[in-house]
């Protein structure tokens, strides 16, 4: 007979519901119920047709980066979810669930977005420039996969610095904001920028994640996770930095008044607050963890 397995939620105690992942998973149960097919996208249409040859361009180039890193992130998440299931950890996978079926459906509102929006049926690879692929066809696939080989801490550091960090902390965020801005500022399409703010509010608690997971494993595992953490920051801060540059050396005039400066310097705040968030990890213990301000974390990434 096979040893009795150890099942949490019917243990002594049962879920951990003061866990950061629990609340972010009540949060998500609360705010995260959208259907990217209820969103109406004629009035989108209607804004599309008016606008510029170039406008047009950069809008149908911002979008496609956005798909294809919706895309990338749906394909290479598994691994993350499996191995936190394999260790036990019930209350963080039970959130973890979320972020496949967000991830989702945010490629489905972009496909919509392409289709009926822009009415584009094309491929469109030739927006991927080399940084932007060092990230979403290299690291991220080989940091996540290789989860399935090495579930070390350090393998699980470096999988979250890449997918939680830099894909949505500093990619994902930093576009959706820049975005978010230019429709509002431009009073243009109506259904992204409600479809926009529903992605930015799943990313999001996807980052709040990340930050406690990496403040977790900086607890339980010292300066080696530490390290790795540093260390894969300082290989992929740089690329993901260069995309926004690549974006906008693509064209001699940028619309919608997009500025570069305004870019890096939200993507670079944002990644300062969260990397200082961990590195205090490194004199912290788990009850300090669970006494952090999921809200104000979630917050941060909705300004």
């Amino acid at each position: 007979m096979s040893a009795q397995r150890q099942l949490t939620s019917t243990a002594a105690g049962g879920l951990n519901r003061n866990l950061p992942p629990m609340r972010l998973w009540a949060k998500a149960k609360r705010v995260g119920i959208w259907d990217p097919a209820d969103i109406p996208l004629e009035k989108d249409r209607e804004d599309w047709l008016s606008l510029s040859d170039l406008e047009r361009e950069v809008l149908l180039h911002l979008t496609s980066l956005f798909q294809a890193g919706e895309e990338s992130v749906t394909l290479d998440l598994l691994p993350l979810i499996q191995v936190i299931a394999s260790e036990g950890r019930l209350e963080e996978e039970m959130f973890l669930t979320s972020f496949l079926w967000e991830e989702a459906k945010h490629v489905d509102f972009f496909s919509r977005v392409l289709s009926e929006v822009f009415g584009q049926n094309e491929d469109l690879s030739r927006f991927m420039t080399p940084s932007y692929q060092a990230i979403f066809y290299d690291a991220l696939p080989q940091a996540l996969t290789a989860l399935r080989e090495d579930s070390s801490p350090v393998a699980q550091a470096t999988a979250s610095v890449t997918y939680n960090m830099i894909v949505e902390g500093v990619l994902a965020e930093t576009g959706y904001h820049s975005y978010y801005q230019m429709l509002t500022r431009n009073n243009l399409m109506p259904g992204i920028q409600e479809g926009i703010g529903y992605l930015k509010s799943d990313e999001a608690r996807h980052i709040a994640y990340g930050v406690f997971l990496l403040s977790r494993l900086v607890i339980e595992n010292g300066d080696e996770v530490w390290e790795a953490i540093e260390r894969r920051m300082g290989e992929l801060l740089p690329q993901a930095i260069m995309t926004i540059h690549e974006l906008f050396g693509t064209y001699e005039t940028m619309p919608f008044g997009l500025e570069v400066d305004e870019l890096v310097g939200f993507a670079t705040s944002q990644f300062e607050r969260r990397i200082k968030r961990i590195e205090k990890a490194r004199n912290q213990t788990m009850d300090d963890i669970l006494k952090v301000d999921t809200e104000a974390v979630v917050a941060e990434s909705n300004a």
